[in-house]
C-alpha cells in the first residue's frame, strides 16, 4: 500500500532530523525541503557543531536544495522546519523564494512572525501548528535538559 505524502508525514522526517540535533547536544531543529513529493534535503541544527550561529537547520537545507537542484531558486518546493523561523532564517528563505513553508512549534520569542511579519517573498505560503505539540515538547526536553 503506497504511503500518503502529507504534511505530518514530512514533518515527522523534519522531527527525525530535530530528534539528530537533540542527540548531538544541539538546539533541536529540523527540517527537511520536499519538491514534488520527494524530499531533497535533510538538516538539523549544526551551530555547535560548526561554531556558526548561521548554521540553523534552514539555512542548511536551503544550501543543500539548491545543491540539489543546480539553482538558487526553490520555487517549486515546500520546507518542511519543526520550529517557526527566525527572522535570519525567513530572510534567506525570502530570496529563495520558496513556494510554501510548513512549521510545527511557534517561537514566541525568536520567531519572524512576530519579529519581522512581512518578510517572507510575496508568493510564498504559510502553514504553521503542523505537530506542533511534538516539536515544543522536544525543544522543551532540551532546555530543561540545559537547567538540569
Amino acid at each position: 500500500m503506497p504511503t500518503i505524502l502529507t504534511d505530518d508525514y514530512f514533518m515527522k522526517h523534519a522531527l527525525s532530523e530535530a530528534q539528530n540535533a537533540f542527540d548531538k547536544g544541539e538546539v533541536p531543529v529540523g527540517a527537511v525541503i520536499v519538491c514534488e513529493g520527494r524530499i531533497i534535503a535533510r538538516a538539523h541544527n549544526l551551530t555547535e557543531t560548526l561554531n556558526d550561529v548561521t548554521a540553523h537547520a534552514e539555512m542548511q537545507a536551503i544550501t543543500a536544495a539548491a545543491s540539489v537542484l543546480g539553482g538558487k531558486y526553490l520555487i517549486d518546493c515546500t520546507l518542511y522546519v519543526t520550529v517557526e523561523p527566525c527572522p535570519m532564517c525567513a530572510g534567506a528563505l525570502a530570496w529563495s523564494q520558496i513556494n510554501r513553508i510548513v512549521y510545527g512549534a511557534d517561537d514566541e520569542k525568536r520567531g519572524f512572525t512576530k519579529l519581522t511579519p512581512g518578510i517572507l517573498h510575496p508568493k510564498t505560503k504559510l502553514q504553521s501548528g503542523v505537530l506542533a505539540e511534538e516539536s515544543a515538547q522536544l525543544m522543551k526536553r532540551f532546555f530543561k535538559g540545559l537547567r538540569d
